[in-house]
């Protein structure tokens, strides 16, 4: 039985759970571990670090360029421990993304939480986010060898769209799906 999950705004009162999260290897971002670097960062300022991750003005990308952040809605995934992150960036009045940004919305899940599905629950539960902000649908992509991540989009009616390369990846690609915010 699949347990039930809600998703939370980051805070201050939820970052230990974060921090205890990294603290056993999870990476927040699914193309590069940042475990440690934000690790170092979260307990120097706690406050700065929550800051920094969801409201600056920029982001470092893997390659370690700087790009604008484009708006987003950020949330932490929990069943009432820490149980990953999800987020939904976007471009006001349009579907088009800047070529920094791979998809509308990214997700992960820690690994003691996988198999649960609370990935496909946040996906669902963010997409009616997305709804609000006018979208009709969203673009997500996953690793062409990430099968529970095409499953969790298949199960909320993603649609193939074909594929680009994966930018970190030689030989591999990204798969790209379009995932409708309305049932």
């Amino acid at each position: 039985m699949t347990s039930s999950i809600a998703l939370i705004r980051p805070s201050l009162e939820w970052l230990p759970a974060y921090e205890q999260a990294l603290a056993r290897g999870w990476s927040p971002n699914t193309d590069q571990d940042v475990s440690r670097d934000q690790l170092l960062q979260l307990r120097r300022d706690p406050a700065r670090f929550l800051h920094d991750l969801y409201h600056s003005p920029t982001l470092r990308l893997p390659d370690g360029r700087e790009v604008r952040r484009l708006p987003a809605h950020d949330f932490w995934i929990s069943d009432g421990e820490f149980c990953g992150r999800i987020g939904f960036r976007f471009q006001p009045g349009t579907e088009d993304l800047p070529p920094t940004a791979m998809g509308h919305i990214g997700y992960t899940i820690v690994p003691w939480k996988q198999g649960r599905g609370y990935a496909t629950q946040a996906l669902r539960l963010i997409l009616s986010v997305a709804r609000k902000e006018g979208f009709a649908r969203v673009l997500l992509t996953c690793d062409d060898d990430n099968e529970a991540s095409q499953k969790v989009i298949r199960a909320n009616a993603g649609l193939p769209e074909g594929h680009v390369p994966h930018p970190s990846r030689p030989g591999h690609v990204k798969l790209m799906f379009w995932v409708p915010t309305v049932d």
